[in-house]
């Protein structure tokens, strides 16, 4: 609260004078019971802005604009590569989720703008792409890496139970020092 004369009071200390922050409450602030507190409040005002996002556009018609972002969930982001285009903000995902809006206002199905999506831009814009000859790695590829990766696994555990001598020079050197081992 600040007085007639501009000094800032505080109803149980009076006027917030230098020498009252230092007597009175630096004492309390070097207490790490009231540091933890603060550091909480900071912390806690600071949630609600994690949650904001972008105000989605006020479209005219509330319908199509669902029948958009149905479609454009369904879409991929080239940019970004594990997004849709619905949930993307790259400028490129905008300029697609607008050719859809146009397409769908133009009267084109669902399937007639996939399609167009599809031609222009490969089965890599379809977030589930189709199982064809050309996509079955895609489908298949990480199943084929698991299997590989166990199978190498299980290899490298079935040959760490005998021991292997690499080198060449190593094994003749070893043979030619084991009678002299055996003797002594």
């Amino acid at each position: 609260m600040i007085d007639k004369l501009g000094v800032i009071r505080y109803k149980r200390i009076g006027p917030l004078t230098p020498e009252i922050v230092k007597e009175r409450l630096l004492p309390l602030c070097k207490s790490s019971a009231v540091l933890r507190v603060l550091a909480f409040l900071v912390l806690a005002a600071t949630v609600p802005w994690v949650y904001a996002k972008e105000a989605a556009p006020a479209a005219a018609d509330p319908a199509l604009e669902q029948r958009v972002m149905t479609l454009a969930s369904e879409l991929r982001c080239l940019v970004c590569q594990n997004q849709t285009i619905a949930d993307s903000n790259a400028p490129l995902a905008e300029d697609l989720r607008n050719q859809v809006r146009e397409k769908m206002r133009q009267g084109s199905s669902d399937s007639e703008i996939l399609a167009y999506m599809v031609a222009r831009y490969g089965d890599f814009v379809l977030y589930r792409p189709p199982f064809k000859l050309t996509t079955a790695l895609l489908w298949f590829g990480p199943l084929l890496l698991l299997a590989g990766g166990f199978s190498s696994s299980s290899a490298a555990s079935c040959a760490g139970d005998r021991p292997r001598i690499r080198n060449h020079r190593f094994r003749a050197h070893a043979r030619r020092r084991a009678p002299l081992r055996k003797r002594g």
